[in-house]
Order: C-alpha cells, then sequence, then structure tokens
C-alpha cells in the first residue's frame, strides 16, 4: 500500500520542479535590472576625473574594467560548469565529438566583437581628450630640473618654483584652458592623478592640450619620468578659481623669478618652445 503511494507523490510533485525553476529565473530576470539600477558604479581605484576630460577617461576605465569583471565570469561560470557537468563517472571513455559549429562560431565572433567595441570607445574618447579647441586662457608649461615654471603669455605673468617650492598654477573653472607643454632639459613627466592625465615634457617636442575644470579646488601635480637627483621633489599644483578670481590674480603684481634667466638660457638652447 505504501508504494503506490509514494509514486504518487513523487508523479505529483515532478511537475512542479519546472514550474519553480522558471519562476525563479523570471523573478530574476525582473529583479536584476531594479536591483542593478540602484547600484552606484564602483570607481574601481580610479579618480572620478576634476576635468571634462579626465571625466571621460574615468568612464573608459570603468568599461574596461566592467567588460574584464563580465568576461572573468563567463569564463569561471563556464570552468566551473565543466568540471561538475563532465566530470569522471567511470573508467569507461566518453562519447567523442569532433565539431560544434555553434559554440566554435559564439566563442570566435564574441570576442572579435567586444575588442571592436572597447577599440572603438577607446578611439572616441582619445579624441575626446586630445582635442585642443582655441580657449580663453592659455599656460605654457615648462618643466626643467627640478621644477616647473607657468607663463600665462597673455599677461606676462610667470609663476616658477623648485624642489620644495612646489610652484601653481591657477586656472578659471568651466573655461577652456591651452597647454603648452615643453621641456628646457631632460624628459618630464607632467601628472595631475585628480584629472586622470598625464604627458611627457621632451626636449625639442612642443606638446598641446586642454583643460576644462569642472570645480574649484587645489589639485596635486607630479612628474612621473625619473629626470635626476631632485625628481622626487618635483611637485606642483593647479589651483581652480572663479573666473572673477582668476582675473583677479592674474593682473596682481608679479615679477618674473630670479631663475627665469637661467632657464630661458636653457629653453634657447634646446630649440623649440623657447
Amino acid at each position: 500500500m505504501n508504494a503506490p503511494s509514494t509514486g504518487g507523490d513523487q508523479t505529483t510533485r515532478a511537475p512542479a520542479q519546472p514550474k519553480r525553476r522558471r519562476a525563479l529565473w523570471l523573478a530574476l530576470v525582473v529583479l536584476a535590472p531594479l536591483v542593478l539600477a540602484g547600484c552606484q558604479i564602483p570607481n574601481f581605484g580610479a579618480y572620478h576625473g576634476a576635468t571634462s576630460q579626465g571625466k571621460d577617461a574615468f568612464k573608459l576605465w570603468q568599461g574596461f574594467v566592467i567588460t574584464g569583471i563580465v568576461v572573468g565570469i563567463i569564463v569561471v561560470v563556464l570552468i566551473l560548469w565543466a568540471v561538475f557537468r563532465y566530470r569522471r563517472r567511470s573508467d569507461d571513455i566518453p562519447r567523442q565529438t569532433q565539431y560544434h559549429t555553434l559554440v566554435e562560431i559564439i566563442y570566435t565572433v564574441l570576442p572579435i566583437i567586444t575588442v571592436l567595441v572597447l577599440f572603438a570607445f577607446t578611439v572616441v574618447t582619445e579624441n575626446e581628450v586630445d582635442a585642443t579647441p582655441k580657449g580663453q586662457v592659455q599656460v605654457k608649461v615648462t618643466a626643467f630640473q627640478w621644477g616647473w615654471q607657468f607663463y600665462y603669455p597673455q599677461t606676462g605673468k610667470v609663476v616658477e618654483g623648485e624642489t620644495v617650492q612646489s610652484p601653481q598654477m591657477v586656472v578659471p573653472v568651466s573655461e577652456t584652458v591651452n597647454i603648452t607643454l615643453v621641456s628646457a632639459d631632460v624628459v618630464h613627466g607632467f601628472y595631475v592623478p585628480a584629472f586622470n592625465f598625464s604627458r611627457y615634457a621632451q626636449p625639442g617636442v612642443v606638446n598641446h592640450f586642454n583643460f576644462n575644470v569642472a570645480r574649484a579646488g587645489v589639485y596635486r601635480g607630479q612628474c612621473t619620468q625619473l629626470c635626476g637627483l631632485y625628481h622626487s621633489l618635483m611637485f606642483f599644483s593647479v589651483k581652480a578659481v572663479s573666473p572673477a578670481q582668476f582675473e583677479s590674480w592674474v593682473h596682481q603684481t608679479g615679477g618674473i623669478s630670479p631663475s627665469i634667466g637661467r632657464l630661458k638660457a636653457q629653453i634657447a638652447a634646446h630649440g623649440p618652445g623657447a
């Protein structure tokens, strides 16, 4: 009497399993977008970007990291699925198959599409970052052992500092700032972490790039290329202020520092950018 009863229970329970699975997947599909929509995408260790160019670079960084995570999860899931689904069950040789056209097409085409999409976003972002439309403010940045000079050709304002003096470049917020970067001696690295931006200052080479600082503040900068004995002390900062404050600052009385003559002689001796 017990056997038929048990069999009957199994018969009534069996159809319920697929229904439960379908309900679970349906709930997952419906709830996943809602949960993800309420989440903030992490910065993955990068700065959000204090400039419009830096924000573009930050978004590209997020896209690359998220893509890498997704690809990594897919790979791990496939490995675990293969390990448990096709684990050894006996000493018998399993059925051998030679081709699986659909799977081969998928694992060939999807990586190519992924790379092409990432490449396209990279090109667009690089074009945005490297674009140099004419701005309201021009600053010539000269790197030298071991300091920085910031020259404003529109007004003749000069700010310069060596080693521990850490000179400060002042720029207006929400305005395009054209930067001309040169080196007076060896290769230096112009790097502002909060801007997500770095560019070499090389002898004989003139680099041009723009900044559009989004919010007021003081942002640290440093040389990132080993350039000699006091490389580790070659700091500077960028101070972003309102346009009115910038106009007031740039027209304040300020002479050329005592070492500017030596610096100009070095620049003239090394060609372009003098």
